[in-house]
């Protein structure tokens, strides 16, 4: 556990395994047993949330609700939720399988929120941060018009209160169904963190697995400090799409957390079980 500063050896690289129902790895509905995505070891559920949703095996953390990450993270009853009931638009009146409106539907009622990003403010051992956390089961966790409007927005106030900002990415890249509105989301959400930074207050992301696409494109690789939980898939297109493009094999472990931190791509992976003391310890040297 804690933080890793050398390669370890990891299996073998590809995108981040689902579920033949396409849920990510570990979501085995009423069994009491999860399959691990990476080591493929059946592990008890209770031994795993104990773990902090850790596979005891391999160390693979698996994907968490919005729920569980705030209380890794956040001073008990300390957080709250701002902007909650922006809600998205189908302005595109988009189908494919299924309409627009529909997938939208299935999910808020799955997930209970309105779109894929939930932000709040909260302490963490006693400091004070802004947060955006992305909920990867909304709709994989996608880069939409809302999501970008709700982290612009958690930017902004991060500016106005002089207070840092954390960003918590779980993602598949933009939202499809919302065409040329969602990628111009990493415009506006990149110029909101080129302000915030010029005016000289931390910025910092946290990438779980997965992080793709345009979310890995513009909020989770334009942090001040970088941090990946160990494991995680994080690059543009993933590992799979790569290979197929290029006809080439792979290095091992191309595109988890810790080739990217060989590579210099991001800059250290903490253990969810030191995550909050860690962030609290980035937060006493870089903020008043």
């Amino acid at each position: 556990m804690g933080i890793f500063t050398k390669r370890e050896k990891e299996p073998a690289h590809g995108d981040s395994p689902k579920a033949k129902d396409g849920r990510k790895p570990g979501h085995d509905g009423d069994s009491l047993w999860r399959k691990c995505g990476l080591c493929k070891e059946q592990v008890l559920k209770t031994e795993v949330e104990r773990n902090l949703d850790i596979c005891p095996k391999c160390s693979y953390h698996f994907p968490v609700s919005v729920e569980k990450r705030i209380a890794f993270t956040f001073d008990p009853g300390s957080f709250a939720e701002l902007y909650p009931d922006v809600e998205p638009v189908d302005f595109l009146n988009f189908e494919d399988t299924k309409t627009y409106k529909s997938r939208l539907a299935e999910s808020k009622a799955a997930t209970g929120r309105s779109d894929s990003v939930v932000c709040g403010s909260g302490r963490i051992n006693g400091k004070d941060v802004l947060c955006a956390i992305f909920d990867f089961s909304f709709m994989g966790g996608s880069l939409g018009s809302v999501a970008g409007e709700k982290i612009a927005r958690i930017l902004e106030e991060g500016r106005k209160r002089k207070t840092p900002v954390i960003v918590f990415c779980a993602s598949g890249g933009a939202r499809m169904q919302e065409g040329v509105i969602s990628l111009m989301q990493m415009a506006k959400v990149s110029g909101a963190i080129q302000r915030l930074k010029a005016d000289r207050i931390p910025y910092i992301t946290v990438l779980t697995d997965a992080t793709t696409g345009g979310v890995t494109a513009s909020v989770g690789m334009l942090g001040d400090i970088i941090i990946g939980e160990p494991k995680a898939m994080i690059g543009f297109s993933g590992p799979r799409v790569i290979k197929e493009t290029i006809k080439e094999e792979l290095p091992q472990g191309f595109q988890r957390a810790e080739f990217l931190l060989d590579h210099g791509m991001i800059d250290l992976i903490c253990s969810r079980h030191d995550l909050k003391q860690k962030l609290h310890d980035i937060l006493s040297l870089v903020s008043a």
